[in-house]
C-alpha cells in the first residue's frame, strides 16, 4: 500500500513539559518544516542527560495478520518490521529535514547512538569531515555506537542495525534510493523516516519492502 505522505512530525512520544501561558492553555509544540536550515551541525549527536528510551507505538500496516494455532485459535499478531514515516521534500531539502527529524528525535529522549542518517547523494558534511581523517577512524566511531552516525548509500551496507535509520533522498545516481531504502528497512529496529520526494520514495518502498 503507498505511503500517505505526513506532516514532518515524529510519532515517537510527548516532547516532555509544554510551556503554559498565563491564560492557562497549553501552548502546542512546533513541528519541524522542512526546508533551508543556516548551517548544519559540525558533529552529530547533542551532549547532555539522557532520558529514558518511549515505546514507539506501530500502525496498522506493521502488524501481521493473525495466523491459527495448532489448536484453532488465532496466534498473537506479530511484529512485521519498523514504523515508517514520510517527510516530503525536494532533493536539496532532505538533508535539512533529515536533520531536523534527528533534532526532535533528541528532543524526544532518543539516544544519540540510537541513531543513524543514511544519504543517497551528497554526503553529510560530518561524514565528509570524519573520512578525511581515513575510514578506520570514521567505522570506529560507527561500532563506539555513542553518537548519531552518518553515512551515505555507497557504504551503508557496512552499517550495523540501529533503533532509528534516517534516510535523506538528496539525489544521487538513480539506483541510490533503491539501494538505500531497502537497506535502510533492514537496519532499522523500531523506526524509519525518510526524507524525500514522496512518489519516489513510495515507488521503492512499495515495490522493494
Amino acid at each position: 500500500m503507498p505511503l500517505i505522505p505526513e506532516e514532518p512530525q515524529i510519532h515517537e512520544s510527548a516532547q516532555g513539559p509544554r510551556a503554559t501561558p498565563a491564560s492557562g492553555r497549553t501552548a502546542p509544540t512546533p513541528r519541524p518544516v522542512p526546508g533551508p536550515r543556516p548551517a548544519a551541525p559540525s558533529r552529530p549527536g547533542r551532549p547532555g542527560p539522557q532520558r529514558p528510551t518511549p515505546p514507539v507505538q506501530r500502525t496498522p500496516r506493521d502488524v501481521a495478520p493473525a495466523k491459527p494455532g495448532p489448536s484453532g485459535p488465532a496466534a498473537p499478531a506479530a511484529v512485521a518490521g519498523p514504523q515508517i514515516q514520510l517527510i516530503p521534500a525536494s532533493a536539496e531539502g532532505a538533508l535539512d529535514a533529515a536533520e531536523e527529524a534527528v533534532d526532535l528525535l533528541l528532543d524526544s529522549g532518543r539516544a544519540p547512538g540510537d541513531v543513524l542518517v543514511i544519504t543517497t547523494g551528497a554526503q553529510h558534511p560530518w561524514a565528509e569531515h570524519e573520512l578525511s581523517f581515513g575510514e578506520a577512524s570514521y567505522w570506529a566511531q560507527h561500532d563506539a555506537g555513542d553518537d548519531v552516525f552518518y553515512t551515505d548509500a555507497a557504504i551503508a551496507s557496512r552499517a550495523a542495525s540501529r533503533p532509528v535509520v534516517v534516510v535523506a533522498v538528496n539525489g544521487g545516481p538513480a539506483s541510490a534510493a533503491g539501494t538505500a531504502l531497502p537497506l535502510a528497512h533492514s537496519r532499522a529496529g523500531a523506526l524509519l523516516i525518510v526524507c524525500g520526494d514522496p512518489q519516489q520514495i513510495n515507488g521503492v518502498l512499495g515495490a522493494g519492502v
